[in-house]
């Protein structure tokens, strides 16, 4: 499956990032700088309640998607339904993210 991926226009070029793709039934979420290379796979009504959650709206379905913020600055993402899938970035990239959430570029890939 080739995935067209997206990141936030908030993101420094050539830098990694916190990318999102779509493909007809689930929404994917990776960082592009991940030794893991972990991929954390949603639904997109989860993916829209994320949105919602980082635009300090509030959700319409409970969180399915959780972020976990580190003391040493990383921020890890995860689903509830897919545990193992745990995607690692840092405070900086995730911010970039959450201001093009914020601006509704990721809009488009919600329910």
């Amino acid at each position: 499956m080739n995935l067209r991926w997206q990141k936030s226009s908030y993101c420094s070029e050539g830098n990694s990032c916190v990318h999102v793709a779509a493909t007809p039934e689930a929404i994917h979420i990776t960082e592009s700088g991940d030794p893991t290379g972990a991929v954390l796979t949603t639904d997109p009504a989860a993916f829209t309640a994320l949105l919602a959650q980082l635009k300090d709206e509030p959700p319409a379905l409970s969180p399915t998607v959780e972020v976990a913020y580190g003391e040493n600055g990383t921020v890890r993402l995860r689903g509830t339904t897919a545990p193992h899938a745990v995607v690692t970035t840092d405070r900086p990239k995730w911010n970039a993210f959450v201001l093009g959430v914020r601006a509704g570029e990721f809009d488009h890939f919600g329910a």
